[in-house]
């Protein structure tokens, strides 16, 4: 049986509806949104610091790592609702003063690939997802909604990053 590797933009949205109502559910709604909505590696995801943002004109500067070059993406309404949101839950927690990074744990440190894992895993297993998911999917599911949408493939690859 051949399974699907890939999550669609509803099962996207189920995970954050799944994820909202937590202790964390700001911050982990903002990550996989921005995750999804960017198509960005983890690495990239968890290395957003608040200058990479500029919320006044709308947009993200997201240092690619694979290729070692910067594309800067327009941030929607709802990404810019959810990133101030977040911002202002963060600002309450332990030590969120000490660190410039977005995502931080509840222990004011910067958020690990395991933590992000976790949280996506999670999130997957309580919307239902179809397939088992982790970090990459949701640059995947990015990829498939640009091209499901029309995008041609190589605009595709500039939005995720890639030179070839």
């Amino acid at each position: 049986m051949n399974r699907r590797r890939f999550l669609t933009a509803n099962e996207v949205q189920a995970m954050m509806l799944a994820v909202r109502h937590g202790p964390t559910g700001e911050r982990d709604h903002c990550l996989i949104l921005l995750a999804f909505r960017h198509g960005m590696r983890i690495s990239e995801l968890l290395d957003l610091h608040y200058r990479d943002f500029d919320l006044n004109e709308g947009r993200i500067n997201i240092r690619r790592l694979k290729n070692g070059f910067s594309t800067v993406h327009p941030l929607r309404f709802d990404e810019r609702e959810a990133l101030e949101c977040w911002s202002h839950i963060r600002a309450s927690w332990y030590r969120a003063d000490k660190s410039d990074a977005v995502f931080i744990s509840r222990r004011g440190t910067r958020l690990s690939r395991q933590q992000a894992y976790r949280i996506i895993k999670s999130a997957g297993i309580a919307a239902g997802t179809a397939t088992p998911t982790h970090p990459h999917m949701l640059r995947h599911a990015c990829g498939y909604e640009l091209a499901e949408r029309g995008a041609d493939t190589r605009l595709v690859q500039d939005y995720l990053g890639h030179r070839n």
